[in-house]
């Protein structure tokens, strides 16, 4: 009897050790991808295919962009707190926080308390952290994921937290008001220069001082004075995108400790705020240009890297269809007609009257693109994704559940 115990024990204990062993662990990511298409509803993706298939060959069809290839697809819902209808912050705050939170609020409960970021959660779990925009990083997104104020265009409060981040990485747009409102206040370039951060402007300014910087603010070549990147349709030969920023936070941050990064295509909002297909779906391509930079990085450490493509909600309902029939014409969108020289997209945003607002809601005409609005809706969002721990991020699920399944996937304490 005691050799069939002794002999049962020896079993139990072994099982033990055999099931807490190394390669009985789930594996975790050591390097996240966390991609938000601002504004980014299905008709964005699914028209950014069509287009794609239309330059190929002109043919009826759709070509797969870089990220819509990922094995796994999901959706979530979008809402606020308070609206059906979310605005960018209270959206930013739920995919960086995991919490609802009013309209208007960043970083903040319904009651104005602090909420965390994953990022600082991942940062103190001893990976490094980069945030990027192809907007102001001030801005309702980026900011999200550093910032806490009760009002998101409070831009200068935002920007000044950056400094107490100590985040490796930020990339993209400055601040809208660097001195405050006002003018009069201290610049937040300075603030955050004072807290070790190396400002870069462009891409040869950062290759030169990268290897003596342990913290990274990175700007076009403009340098303080432009506060977003400009649109993909405008896009000079010089000027940095969204891919670069990619690039250059992957040659920052890559290392032993693993990184975090999120990128935002903060302009693909404004675009179908205009109402603009063809900026709209070109601002889509263009991140999946960056996507698809993070993509070769997966496929060189397949077995460390998850990729999450999303968005914080869909802007103007776009819809693939205009009153009836059975057409689009995606060459009405080939034309140059769309470029800011003939007033439409970088100048239409904020003008949205007049000859820009004419020439859009003739071309949608021709095009056979509607929209319900020039604001935003509460359609479902998509969800893409591929590597560690990406199927955790099938099927249906609340904004507010995305963050929650990458600090798991990353084995970071929620």
């Amino acid at each position: 009897m005691r050799i069939k115990l002794l002999s049962l024990l020896i079993a139990i204990l072994s099982i033990v050790s055999f099931s807490s062993c190394d390669c009985c662990k789930e594996k975790e990511a050591k390097y996240v991808f966390y991609f938000i298409g601002d504004g980014m509803g299905f008709s964005q993706v699914v028209a950014a295919e069509y287009y794609s298939a239309f330059l190929e060959d002109g043919r009826i069809g759709n070509n797969s962009i870089s990220f819509t290839k990922f094995p796994v697809l999901g959706m979530a819902s979008s809402y606020s707190a308070s609206n059906i209808i979310t605005c960018s912050s209270a959206a930013g705050t739920a995919l960086s926080t995991g919490f609802k939170t009013n309209n208007g609020f960043l970083g903040v409960a319904p009651d104005s308390t602090d909420l965390e970021s994953i990022a600082y959660k991942i940062h103190d779990a001893g990976f490094k952290v980069g945030v990027m925009s192809t907007v102001s990083l001030d801005h309702a997104t980026p900011g999200a994921f550093y910032a806490n104020s009760v009002k998101r265009s409070d831009y200068y409060s935002i920007a000044v937290q950056m400094a107490d981040s100590d985040f490796e990485f930020f990339g993209g747009g400055g601040f809208i008001d660097p001195k405050g409102k006002k003018g009069d206040q201290r610049s937040a370039y300075d603030i955050i220069g004072e807290e070790g951060y190396v400002i870069a402007a462009g891409m040869d300014e950062f290759q030169t001082k990268k290897g003596n910087a342990e913290k990274m603010l990175l700007l076009q070549a403009a340098g303080v004075e432009s506060h977003e990147l400009p649109y993909a349709i405008d896009r000079g030969e010089d000027d940095m995108k969204l891919s670069d920023l990619i690039t250059s936070a992957i040659e920052f941050l890559e290392g032993e400790d693993g990184f975090f990064m999120m990128a935002e295509a903060g302009r693909i909002d404004w675009a179908a705020h205009s109402n603009d297909a063809k900026t709209a779906i070109l601002e889509t391509l263009d991140l999946a240009d960056a996507v698809e930079v993070a993509y070769q990085f997966y496929l060189k450490h397949p077995d460390q890297t998850l990729i999450v493509v999303t968005a914080d909600h869909e802007t103007g309902g776009m819809a693939l269809a205009y009153k009836g029939g059975y057409h689009m014409y995606f060459d009405k969108l080939d034309p140059q007609k769309t470029s800011k020289d003939n007033t439409v997209s970088a100048t239409s945003y904020e003008a949205g009257t007049g000859n820009a607002k004419e020439d859009i809601d003739n071309l949608n005409k021709e095009a056979r693109f509607g929209w319900t609005s020039s604001s935003h809706s509460a359609a479902n969002v998509p969800v893409f994704a591929i590597g560690v721990g990406s199927e955790k991020f099938a099927g249906k699920m609340d904004n507010t559940d995305i963050p929650k399944k990458i600090c798991s996937a990353m084995g970071v304490e929620f």
